[in-house]
């Protein structure tokens, strides 16, 4: 069977306190990792298998470059993005995949309403319909497909796990955690998302995060580059106001939240993060990691309090701010 997290391997990873009563935990487990790549902090099972959800799209985005995925700049960027489905998202999304011969019918992941309320409420007004394009995960089905395309591959079924793809993109998450994959399962978009335990997702995302685009190596190399895509282009990552692109405009780091509560992040110095909440929750993830990343000497507290004010983390009560989410006792 397999070794998922449960509550007895939890700890406490954030709070919700309402007029100084604590009335909701998130528990989970976190590792941190030195900027040479040693475990420096365990919270909770750090070895339980989770499933990264989104927190993988930077693994999914190096393996469709090392495939042969010609792709820079804001199109490389929004290959590994949970991205809100602006205009602006929709328009790099459609680019990528004009210059590959592609059409949105060639994207396997369902139509989707935008997840910004503002592009939404347009597109209604408009009598606009659900759009393959708007969905978050389309920047990294684009990168799949246009990965195909420069390789020869068929781009019929690329969400097959038997696809040469899904094989290739399989062999290079194996290669960046260092494990073997342990199960795989369908995720929200459609595509293979693989188990992997919480270090082994550090592990990968340290690599990647630490990678430089000078390197003579060329995984090492696609990597430094999407780095540096996403830092240059904050806003492809997720949208204006989002946790993830806060956090990269404020302090610089690469981040990449996953459903179901998976977050992971990179400071500049190349200290690394994964944590997972049991519960799924995400509210506290952004902070939580920070947080994580300045008690092992990756941000400064000030850091910690600049991307804390900037987040959606303050509790109303009657119109006013009667509390806080905020790191619990855990860490």
């Amino acid at each position: 069977m397999l070794e998922t997290l449960t509550v007895q391997d939890s700890v406490e990873l954030a709070v919700v306190e309402r007029s100084g009563f604590v009335e909701s935990r998130h528990a989970g487990a976190a590792v941190v990792l030195s900027p040479d790549g040693e475990i420096v902090a365990r919270h909770g099972n750090v070895d339980a298998l989770v499933l990264p959800r989104s927190s993988m799209k930077p693994l999914q985005a190096v393996a469709c470059l090392t495939a042969g995925a010609v792709l820079e700049g804001e199109q490389l960027a929004i290959s590994t993005a949970s991205h809100i489905g602006t205009d602006r998202h929709a328009a790099v999304v459609r680019d990528m995949l004009t210059e590959g011969g592609l059409t949105e019918d060639h994207l396997g992941c369902p139509a989707a309403w935008p997840s910004d309320s503002a592009t939404r409420d347009e597109l209604v007004r408009e009598h606009g319909q659900p759009e393959r394009v708007r969905m978050n995960c389309s920047g990294k089905h684009a990168a799949m497909l246009r990965a195909c395309v420069a390789t020869g591959w068929p781009t019929a079924g690329y969400l097959d796990v038997d696809h040469p793809l899904q094989q290739h993109i399989r062999e290079v998450v194996e290669r960046l955690t260092g494990e073997k994959i342990a199960h795989t399962a369908i995720d929200g978009c459609g595509a293979p998302v693989h188990v992997m335990t919480l270090t082994g997702l550090a592990r990968s995302m340290h690599r990647i995060g630490t990678a430089s685009d000078r390197s003579p190596f060329a995984l090492h190399r696609v990597a430094g580059s999407l780095v540096r895509a996403v830092r240059e282009n904050p806003w492809t990552i997720e949208g204006p106001g989002r946790p993830d692109t806060i956090a990269t405009e404020k302090l610089g780091v690469f981040t990449k939240y996953g459903a179901e509560g998976v977050m992971v992040m990179v400071a500049p110095n190349g200290t690394t993060v994964a944590l997972k909440t049991l519960d799924g929750a995400t509210r506290a993830s952004t902070v939580v990691a920070a947080t994580l990343l300045a008690h092992a000497g990756g941000l400064s507290d000030a850091d910690v309090t600049s991307l804390t004010n900037a987040l959606p983390l303050s509790v109303q009560g009657g119109g006013i701010d009667v509390g806080a989410i905020r790191p619990g006792a855990g860490i």
